[in-house]
């Protein structure tokens, strides 16, 4: 790759993962070598199954397969796997052996105190010239925002689960 940029997808709609998903298979169909690392996920979902057949694929995963709620639901458990992930990121990011890094769900760590804003703002500062970066979560902070190169915000218009439907295999989970 020439030159990479930084990508935030945020916002509280449907889709941040799936789309950074679309952009892996693309770049995996150009020989792209790729560093997927999910925070705050350790549930079983379809795209992992997938994400197995691909070669240039590394992907690691960071969670206790529960959703937290809130500050009071952080446990050291939770703090510990969230610092070995951003370490793993950051050692990834910083070899130069990726032409993409994804950190699927690091924004969303930051609601929990589990990374800050500092730890962010260190990867895009020092990201390769030409390792794309790739940021989602809810609630990207204007500073993250403005350092970036594309933000795009997913906003939920109308969703199902307001109505009770849980997530459902091969289309959430």
């Amino acid at each position: 790759m020439q030159k990479g940029y930084t990508q935030i997808y945020t916002g509280n709609g449907k889709g941040k993962t799936t789309a950074v998903l679309g952009l892996i298979t693309r770049a995996v169909g150009s020989n792209f070598k790729i560093f997927f690392c999910q925070f705050l996920k350790g549930r079983d979902y379809g795209e992992l199954h997938t994400l197995k057949r691909f070669e240039t694929v590394t992907h690691e995963r960071y969670g206790r397969g529960v959703f937290i709620r809130s500050k009071e639901y952080v446990t050291d458990e939770d703090k510990k796997l969230m610092r070995e992930g951003y370490e793993s990121l950051k050692n990834a990011l910083l070899s130069g052996k990726y032409d993409i890094v994804i950190a699927d769900e690091i924004l969303g760590t930051l609601r929990y105190d589990l990374i800050t804003v500092d730890e962010i703002k260190f990867l895009i500062e020092n990201k390769p010239e030409t390792t794309e970066l790739i940021l989602t979560g809810r609630n990207a902070p204007d500073e993250l925002i403005e350092m970036a190169d594309l933000v795009t915000e997913m906003k939920e218009v109308k969703h199902y689960f307001q109505k009770g439907v849980m997530a459902r295999k091969g289309i959430e989970k």
